[in-house]
C-alpha cells in the first residue's frame, strides 16, 4: 500500500515540477531537472544522509514514473494548457506522496536509530527537500515556507511515527492510521486555508 501511495506521490510530485517549471519558462533541460528534483530530490538527499546509496539510482521504477509523467505531459501539450495544480484531484494526489514520503522518510531515520530530530528532519526533507532544491535553483521563495500548513504536516506525521515507534505500537495498521489522517489532515488544512502564523 505504501509504495503505491509513493508512486502517486512520485507523480503528482513530477506534475507540480513540471509546472513549476513551464511558469518558470525553463528550457528541455530545465524542466527535466525540475520534474527529475521535485519528484526525486528528497529521497535522494535523505539516502545521503544516512549513508545510502538512494533508491533511485538503484531502481529503475522511480525514473521510469518520472519519464513516463513528462513525456506524456508534453505530447499532452499540458504546457499550453491551465495549471492543474489546484484541481481536487491533484491536491488529493499531492497529499497522498506529502504523507508517504513523510512516513518512508521517518521509517529510514528510524531504521539508522536516528533520535527524534533526525526522525522530524529525515521526513521533512523527504517530503519536501526536492520542492525546495528546485524552487532555489530556480531563484523562488521555496514554495514549503509560504503555505503554511504543508510542511507542518510532513512533521507532525513525523512525530506520530516516531511516538509509535517508541510505545513500540508501530506496525501496518498503525502506520495506515497515520497515513489516511495525515492525508485527511492535509487536504482539509488546503481547503480551509489553514497556516501556521507569520512572523
Amino acid at each position: 500500500m505504501f509504495e503505491a501511495a509513493e508512486y502517486i506521490g512520485i507523480i503528482a510530485f513530477a506534475i507540480s515540477g513540471f509546472f513549476v517549471a513551464v511558469r518558470s519558462r525553463l528550457d528541455f533541460l530545465g524542466v527535466l531537472i525540475s520534474v527529475f528534483l521535485t519528484a526525486l530530490g528528497g529521497g535522494i538527499i535523505r539516502d545521503v544522509i544516512v549513508g545510502r546509496t538512494p533508491y533511485t539510482f538503484t531502481q529503475n521504477t522511480p525514473t521510469l514514473i518520472v519519464l513516463s509523467v513528462m513525456v506524456t505531459l508534453i505530447v499532452l501539450k499540458f504546457h499550453k494548457k491551465e495549471s492543474i495544480e489546484n484541481r481536487s484531484f491533484f491536491i488529493a494526489s499531492d497529499s497522498v506522496g506529502l504523507i508517504s514520503f513523510s512516513i518512508t522518510g521517518a521509517l529510514i531515520a528510524i531504521e539508522s536509530h536516528l533520535n527524534l530530530t533526525g526522525v522530524l528532519a529525515l521526513a521533512f526533507i523527504t517530503a519536501v527537500g526536492g520542492g525546495i532544491t528546485r524552487d532555489v535553483i530556480i531563484n523562488e521563495v521555496p514554495f514549503v515556507f509560504k503555505t503554511g500548513f504543508y510542511g507542518t504536516v510532513a512533521l507532525l506525521v513525523a512525530l506520530c511515527v516516531y511516538l509509535l515507534h517508541m510505545q513500540g505500537w508501530m506496525n501496518f495498521y498503525t502506520l495506515s492510521a497515520v497515513f489516511f489522517l495525515g492525508v485527511i489532515l492535509r487536504i482539509v488544512a488546503y481547503y480551509r486555508k489553514w497556516s501556521i502564523p507569520l512572523v
